[in-house]
């Protein structure tokens, strides 16, 4: 996978070195020589991933490490820190900021283009995933980017699989300080547990007596409800070949024996909140599409869901020979409700319809807002006397009880007509079906209102 990589480093033999490196497996390469210079390039969006030297004059890596991951428009840059620092607490320093690892120096060209390739990877899909979730805030739903970097990766629940009861309560004992953290010794009772379960990341030891934990970690990758989760996995030095195999299809992270206490808890941080960053993002998403296609006064669908699920539904009716029933209904002088009470009032009337209606439809209905006073209702399987039952029952729930209005300190008298139709062999389209339910509706609301109505072909 092809990349634009930022180098981000004061000496220009160190930016030519790893240009010539990364240039060689076809990476496209920018170089910036400070900080500031570095954070501008990324708030155009002219990368993909950062690749940040630490020793700078002036703004040091760590100081843009962390303003680029407290920024909305760029915290999803995965930042790879270069350094020739090999200390725990350099590392930590560099976590703490954001970073998503290291690379020290002299660098490995087998773990840089393995990172580098591995860190791309996620940042597609948080890519596909933040173009989408920009849209929600045409809906007035706020910023999800800014709701997304505020996530401060605790409080998770996490699953440990370790078969060393010493290291796994060492573990424990320091991931527990914030988050929730399940054992699991045995590798086969794991991967039933982290399918079960709902957990925020996964840590694995690849040296798991008797079993690949490698193995483990490709299962979990391949699974519907494990794919998203991140795997951090733990090592031995001297097992490089089998962490890069690991970062190659999937894996997240990776920590190395003897494990220091606090890189643990920094890693996991960094893990969880990326996780939830693309959760909000995904969340932003869902609501978006969901107010796509749903009226915002009444909650049902809008007329463009309908427009765009019925053909189809009728379609398969008429391929499978089946019925299919539309109904139109229409509130009884809905008019005089908003001259005499008020446009409020006429909306909480409107909200308490909808609701009696979905009382008495079904999941595989479509139930939308037509327009104004008027609610559509198809039904898949449905025929004529059913269809005619249902909007029976409906209108006579409707007129049965009062509405309330205007915070409950007023009750109105409300009726409905409703206009019955079903898919005839003339129907050229669903339209058909609809245009002789709206003349049966017409024909309920001339012959007095309140009534259900048939309309024949």
């Amino acid at each position: 996978m092809s990349a634009r990589v930022l180098i981000v480093d004061d000496l220009f033999p160190n930016v030519k070195l790893l240009e010539t490196k990364l240039s060689l497996e076809y990476f496209d390469v920018v170089a910036a020589m400070n900080g500031p210079d570095a954070i501008a390039i990324c708030e155009k969006g002219l990368c993909d991933i950062v690749l940040l030297d630490v020793m700078m004059p002036g703004m040091d890596g760590f100081e843009v490490c962390r303003q680029l991951k407290n920024n909305p428009v760029t915290a999803h840059l995965p930042v790879v820190m270069v350094t020739a620092l090999d200390q725990p607490s350099d590392r930590l320093r560099g976590l703490d900021a954001g970073a998503d690892d290291f690379l020290t120096k002299p660098i490995d060209d087998t773990a840089l283009f393995t990172r580098v390739r591995s860190l791309v990877r996620l940042k597609a899909v948080t890519d596909e995933l933040r173009s989408r979730a920009l849209q929600s805030r045409d809906f007035g739903m706020g910023d999800p980017l800014a709701l997304a970097t505020a996530e401060t990766g605790l409080n998770a629940n996490l699953l440990l699989v370790e078969d060393r009861r010493g290291a796994a309560e060492r573990m424990a004992a320091s991931l527990g300080q914030h988050h929730v953290v399940t054992i699991e010794p045995d590798p086969h009772r794991a991967l039933l547990t982290a399918t079960e379960g709902a957990f925020d990341a996964v840590l694995v030891s690849l040296d798991l007596e008797g079993f690949d934990g490698l193995r483990l970690c490709s299962q979990l990758r391949s699974l519907d409800r494990t794919r998203n989760v991140p795997l951090i996995m733990m090592a031995e030095p001297h097992d490089r070949a089998r962490i890069v195999r690991g970062l190659d299809f999937g894996v997240h992270d990776y920590l190395l024996r003897p494990v220091d206490r606090n890189e643990l808890v920094a890693r996991v941080r960094t893990q969880v909140r990326r996780r939830r960053f693309s959760e909000v993002l995904r969340g932003a998403v869902q609501a978006s599409m969901e107010l796509a296609v749903t009226d915002g006064l009444t909650g049902l669908h809008n007329r463009r869901y309908l427009d765009s699920h019925l053909g189809i539904l009728f379609g398969e009716a008429v391929a499978r020979q089946r019925p299919v029933a539309a109904l139109i209904l229409d509130i009884d002088r809905f008019k005089s409700i908003n001259d005499t009470y008020g446009h409020e009032a006429g909306d909480e009337v409107l909200r308490t319809f909808a609701d009696r209606v979905r009382l008495h439809t079904r999941l595989i209905d479509i139930v939308a807002r037509y327009g104004g006073e008027e609610i559509v209702i198809i039904l898949p399987d449905v025929a004529l006397p059913e269809a005619q039952l249902i909007a029976e029952r409906i209108r006579e729930r409707v007129e049965a009880l009062p509405f309330s209005v205007q915070r409950a300190t007023r009750s109105v008298n409300v009726t409905v007509s409703i206009g019955v139709a079903v898919r005839d062999s003339t129907d050229a389209s669903a339209s058909d079906m609809l245009k002789r339910a709206d003349l049966a509706l017409y024909r309920a609301k001339d012959t007095g209102r309140n009534r259900v109505e048939a309309q024949a072909a």
